[in-house]
């Protein structure tokens, strides 16, 4: 089975919180086959709350991706972070439809949590990826020169010149 560090034993756990950590780089992102970081530093935390018949998760992750920018396609660290609650109840059949609660069969002793890590992190990514240096102007890049150069010059000429087939119209307009 993929992914074996990220299995929660919880059948020897007593009832109570226990907290296990993980340390996420981009090896675990490759796994799922995901390509588009170039660098991971992610501390990860997982708090499972284990009661008598149900299980709460409390997932939170924090660290930096090192991604292209969408503009310039200069890598830059973006930090992220994300949370993630979880119940995992028992039921007959595994059922993991419901974004927020788990149902795992009752004779199960542990719980792999990768999946939702993946997932988790991914989507804490923004959409669009900006290099802080662009936010701000400080990005030296030729990319950024090549688009300023292409940028359309704005012209004040033609907003004077009118069109005298529009005079007539525009008195309408005024004319009430």
């Amino acid at each position: 089975m993929k992914h074996k560090e990220y299995n929660i034993p919880f059948s020897g756990l007593k009832q109570g919180k226990h907290k296990f950590t993980y340390s996420i780089d981009n090896t675990f992102f490759d796994s799922f086959g995901y390509e588009e970081f170039n660098e991971a530093q992610i501390d990860f935390l997982a708090e499972l709350n284990k009661m008598s018949t149900m299980l709460e998760l409390h997932l939170k992750g924090e660290g930096l991706v090192n991604v292209d920018c969408d503009l310039t396609s200069e890598p830059y660290n973006q930090p992220i972070s994300g949370q993630l609650e979880l119940v995992v109840k028992f039921g007959e059949d595994f059922n993991d439809e419901d974004d927020e609660i788990l149902i795992i069969p009752h004779g199960e002793h542990q719980i792999n949590i990768a999946q939702y890590i993946y997932e988790m992190l991914v989507l804490a990514v923004p959409q669009k990826r900006i290099h802080p240096g662009v936010l701000d102007g400080t990005l030296k890049s030729d990319t950024l020169d090549r688009l300023k150069e292409l940028q359309p010059k704005e012209t004040d000429e033609n907003s004077e010149k009118n069109d005298p087939r529009w005079d007539a119209l525009k008195k309408f307009l005024t004319d009430k």
